[in-house]
């Protein structure tokens, strides 16, 4: 069963990561996914914005369909809401299985589905005060596509 958190706080890789392998010996990959906000373009702020219950939902079917796809034997999802500064973690994927190719292939479909499918709604802040909603991407559509056997 996956572990799903939306949350405001921050959170640290590597104890979220010791968290998934403790004790576990049947584990013989961990692949990972960190999203960073970048302050290109003289951003000052991501701001993020979900409905509590809908976005959790969401997250654990994207998770659910990781892990009937694969062989996991675990996986975190955190996602960060609210105001995020440039440097700042946004997102972090865990998924352990017994070989590698399946924790990395889940982990690169996890990120791309939530990229696509998970209800969060993104706002732009610069340093000048302008603001705007941040649009979807093309290629985003594209990355999440090749994994497409059904819509959830």
């Amino acid at each position: 069963m996956a572990r799903i958190l939306v949350q405001e706080a921050l959170f640290d890789m590597a104890t979220e990561s010791a968290a998934l392998t403790a004790g576990r010996t049947d584990i013989g990959g961990v692949a990972s996914f960190l999203g960073v906000c970048r302050g290109d373009d003289a951003l000052a702020a991501m701001v993020l914005e979900h409905y509590p219950g809908m976005t959790e939902r969401a997250l654990g079917r994207i998770a659910a369909e990781a892990e009937a796809r694969w062989p996991l034997t675990g996986c975190t999802v955190i996602h960060r809401v609210g105001r995020i500064l440039p440097g700042e973690p946004i997102v972090l994927v865990l998924t352990a299985s017994a070989h590698r190719a399946a924790a990395l292939e889940s982990c690169a479909f996890l990120i791309d589905w939530l990229k696509t499918k998970a209800p969060f709604w993104k706002r732009e802040e610069f340093a000048d005060g302008d603001a705007r909603w941040v649009a979807a991407k093309n290629e985003d559509d594209a990355a999440a596509a090749r994994w497409s056997v059904k819509n959830i």
